[in-house]
């Protein structure tokens, strides 16, 4: 794979996680208004809102653990080859 298409993927890899904190918090307060317009309801917009944020958190969490074990396999095989030398 050339260098230049490998660096798009990259890319488009990090973008989706913007893409999908925003979407997870829009769901959210989507879900909010529908129950607070079904249920007359005004704290469960908010309900809704805070559902959203924590999915937005929960998907920063797992790219966080992604990231962090490609950087431990990054580590583990410049530590390798510093050892052999």
């Amino acid at each position: 794979m050339s260098k230049k298409i490998k660096k798009t993927i990259e890319g488009a890899e990090k973008l989706s996680l913007g893409i999908s904190i925003v979407v997870a918090i829009l769901l959210g307060i989507g879900l909010g208004i529908w129950m607070k317009d079904t249920f007359h309801q005004n704290w469960l917009l908010w309900l809704g809102v805070f559902w959203g944020v924590a999915a937005a958190i929960l998907n920063i969490r797992i790219e966080y653990k992604k990231l962090k074990k490609e950087l431990d396999e990054i580590n583990e095989k410049n530590y390798k080859i510093k050892k052999s030398e």
